[in-house]
C-alpha cells in the first residue's frame, strides 16, 4: 500500500484539520469529527440547521460542502464506518438553535442508526429535528425494496437544495419537504473498474479481471450487483440511463439536473467522456438537462469508476441549486452549453494537381505507403520505446500518421512536390505533439525545394532530403548527439548526398544512407537524451534507443524495399 498519511489511526483526524486549515468558513470541534460552519449567530437568531456526514473516505463530501447556503455541520466517521451518536449529537448541539436541524442521511443502516438515535436526543433535549433519508441508487431496483437501497452521490444534490432553502430562512418543516422531494425524484447508478484501498486494511477489497468491471455498487468498495466485461464509455452510460429510465423516474420532455460523479481516481478526461455521452443521451431522448457537472463529488476513495445522478428539476428546484453558496467543493455554475460545435470557417483546400500524372509522383506514392504500413506494423516497438523515456504516445502517433499517408487519393501524388505537400498536411493534421510539425516541416521544405520539377534526379532528391532535415533542426533546435530523430536523419541525409556525389548510383547511396540512419538510431541508446521529455530523466533514459530515432530507421528502410 502505498498513501501519503501518518499513521492509518490519525487519518480522519488528520485529514480534517488540512480542510479546516484552507477553508476560513469552517472549523472543527475540539473533541469530535465535526466540521460545523464558522461564525454561526448566537443560537436564537440561527436559521435551521443542516446536518449530514458519514463514514469518511468520500471527500470532498462531507466536509467540503460546510459553507453558507449549503451544509452547517458535516460529521465525520472513520473510514467507510458510520460516525458515533456522540459525535452527531455534538454537531447539532453546536449547530443548532430554536429553528432546529435537518439531518440528511444516507441510507445505510449504521448511519440510520446513529443519525437517528442522536436526532432523538436532540429531540429530548428540545431541540426540533426531522430526518430526510436519501436512498437514490436504483441498481438495487431489483433486489430490494425501494426504503432500503443505499444513499449514494446523489445525497450532494440534496444538500444544495435544503442548504439553500436553509439560508432563505424557510422554516424547518418547509426545509425538510424540499429534501424530501429532492431525494423522491433522485436517481444515481455507478460502474467501478477497480476496488479501492482502504489505509487500515492495506489490500484491495476485491480483485477485478483485466477486462472485467463491477456494475451498481455502492461507495464503500462493495462489490456491484453484476461483474461484466469493459466496454466502451458511451455503452456504459447507455446502460446506466435505461436503469434509470426502468425504475420510472425518467422519461421524454423531463427537465433534470445531472452529476457526472467521480470514484476517487477517475481523471477528469475520462469523466468529461462520460458527461459528453450522458448529456447526449439523455438530449435524444427528449430530456432537458438543465444544468450539470462533472468532477469528484462523493467518491470511494482511490477507486477508478463513475456514477450517474439525475433529478428531476423545476424552476422553484433550479432557483435554489443557482443560489450562491461558499462551500468549497460545490462546484458553482452547471449550465449546459447547447451550442456546442462551431463549424470551420474555412475549409483548407486540398492539393491535387487535376489530370496531371507523373512517373516520380507514383513512385513516391508507392514508397510512402510502404513506409506508412512499417510505422503502422512498428506501433507496439515505438509505444515501448517511448514510454521508456517519453509519454508512450510515439507508436500511437505514428499509426495516425501513417493511416493520413494512406488516406491520401492518388491525385495528391501528381508529382513529388505535390505529393510531399499532401503528405506534410496530412501528417501536420493528424498527429499533435511534436511528431507532427517536425515531419510536416521537413515534407513542405522539401516540397519547396522540388517546385516546378517534373522528375528530380537523385542528387536533386538528396539536396531535399538534406534540406528537410535542416528544417527540423531549425524547428526543434536539435544537433546530432542529443538523442533526437535528428541522430537517424542527418547521417542519412549526409550519407546519400555524399554517396552520390562520389558516383555510386542511387541505389547503392539509398542503401548506405539507410545503414547510415540505423545505426544513427542505435547509437542513441548509449546518449544521455538533451532535449525533449528524455532530458527530464538524464542518465536514467540511457541503454534505451530514441525512439523518434529508431521511427525514422523503419520507414528509410521501408522506403528501399521495393
Amino acid at each position: 500500500m502505498k498513501k501519503l498519511i501518518n499513521d492509518p489511526s490519525t487519518v480522519v483526524r488528520d485529514m480534517l484539520e488540512g480542510i479546516v486549515a484552507l477553508s476560513p468558513e469552517t472549523i472543527l470541534l475540539e473533541d469530535e469529527n465535526v466540521v460545523i460552519r464558522s461564525g454561526l449567530p448566537v443560537a436564537e437568531k440561527r436559521k435551521v440547521a443542516v446536518l449530514s456526514g458519514g463514514g469518511s473516505g468520500h471527500e470532498p463530501a462531507h466536509a467540503g460542502y460546510v459553507g453558507a447556503g449549503m451544509l452547517t455541520v458535516a460529521v465525520a466517521g472513520d473510514v467507510f464506518t458510520s460516525p458515533s451518536t456522540d459525535a452527531v449529537l455534538a454537531g447539532i448541539r453546536a449547530a443548532a438553535g430554536p429553528a432546529g436541524a435537518l439531518v440528511i442521511v444516507k441510507n445505510y443502516t449504521g448511519d440510520r442508526l446513529n443519525f437517528g438515535l442522536a436526532a432523538e436526543l436532540a429531540r429530548a433535549e428540545g431541540i426540533p429535528v426531522e430526518i430526510v433519508v436519501v436512498a437514490d441508487d436504483v441498481a438495487l431496483k431489483d433486489t430490494v425494496p425501494l426504503d432500503r437501497r443505499r444513499g449514494i452521490a446523489g445525497t450532494v444534490l440534496v444538500h444544495k437544495l435544503a442548504g439553500a432553502a436553509a439560508e432563505k430562512g424557510l422554516p424547518l418543516q418547509e426545509v425538510a419537504r424540499i429534501a424530501r422531494h429532492a431525494a423522491g425524484r433522485l436517481s444515481s447508478m455507478g460502474i467501478s473498474l477497480g476496488s479501492c484501498t482502504l489505509p487500515s486494511v492495506g489490500k484491495p477489497g476485491f480483485v477485478l479481471g483485466e477486462v472485467e468491471i463491477e456494475v451498481g455498487l455502492g461507495i464503500h468498495g462493495e462489490q456491484g450487483v453484476q461483474r461484466m466485461p469493459i466496454a466502451s464509455a458511451d455503452t456504459l452510460v447507455k446502460l446506466v440511463i435505461e436503469t434509470i429510465e426502468a425504475d420510472g423516474k425518467l422519461a421524454g420532455g423531463d427537465r433534470v439536473a445531472l452529476l457526472v460523479n467521480g470514484l476517487g481516481s477517475t481523471p477528469p478526461m475520462e469523466l468529461a467522456i462520460v458527461a459528453r455521452s450522458a448529456v447526449a443521451q439523455l438530449e435524444a431522448k427528449g430530456i432537458v438537462v438543465e444544468r450539470a457537472w462533472a468532477g469528484t463529488f462523493l467518491s470511494a476513495l482511490d477507486m477508478p469508476g463513475f456514477s450517474l445522478s439525475v433529478m428531476q428539476v423545476d424552476d422553484a428546484a433550479l432557483g435554489l441549486i443557482d443560489a450562491p453558496t461558499d462551500a468549497g467543493a460545490w462546484p458553482r455554475g452547471g449550465a449546459v452549453n447547447h451550442a456546442r460545435v462551431l463549424p470551420s470557417a474555412k475549409a483548407e483546400k486540398a492539393v491535387i494537381a487535376a489530370n496531371r500524372r507523373t512517373a516520380a509522383g507514383d513512385r513516391l506514392r508507392s514508397a510512402a505507403e510502404r513506409a506508412a504500413k512499417a510505422l503502422i506494423a512498428a506501433e507496439p516497438r515505438l509505444t515501448q520505446l517511448d514510454s521508456v523515456a517519453g509519454d508512450g504516445d510515439l507508436g500511437a502517433s505514428m499509426i495516425r500518421g501513417g493511416e493520413a499517408i494512406l488516406a491520401l487519393p492518388k491525385e495528391s501524388f501528381g508529382d513529388v512536390s505535390d505529393g510531399l505537400m499532401a503528405m506534410a498536411n496530412a501528417m501536420r493534421k493528424a498527429i499533435g505533439g511534436s511528431s507532427g510539425p517536425f515531419y510536416a516541416t521537413g515534407l513542405m521544405r522539401a516540397s519547396r525545394q522540388l517546385a516546378g520539377i517534373d522528375q528530380p534526379t537523385a542528387q536533386q532528391m538528396a539536396e531535399a532530403f538534406a534540406a528537410a532535415v535542416v528544417a527540423v533542426t531549425e524547428l526543434g533546435g536539435a544537433k546530432p548527439g542529443d538523442r533526437t530523430m535528428i541522430d537517424a536523419l542527418h547521417p542519412a541525409a549526409e550519407t546519400f548526398r555524399d554517396k552520390l556525389a562520389a558516383g555510386a548510383s542511387a541505389e547503392e547511396a539509398w542503401r548506405s544512407a539507410v545503414a547510415a540512419g540505423l545505426a544513427g538510431a542505435g547509437a542513441t541508446a548509449s546518449m544521455k537524451p538533451r532535449l525533449g521529455r528524455a532530458s527530464y530523466l538524464g542518465e536514467r533514459a540511457v541503454g534505451h534507443p530514441d525512439g523518434g530515432a529508431v521511427a525514422v530507421g523503419i520507414w528509410l528502410e521501408a522506403i528501399g524495399g521495393a
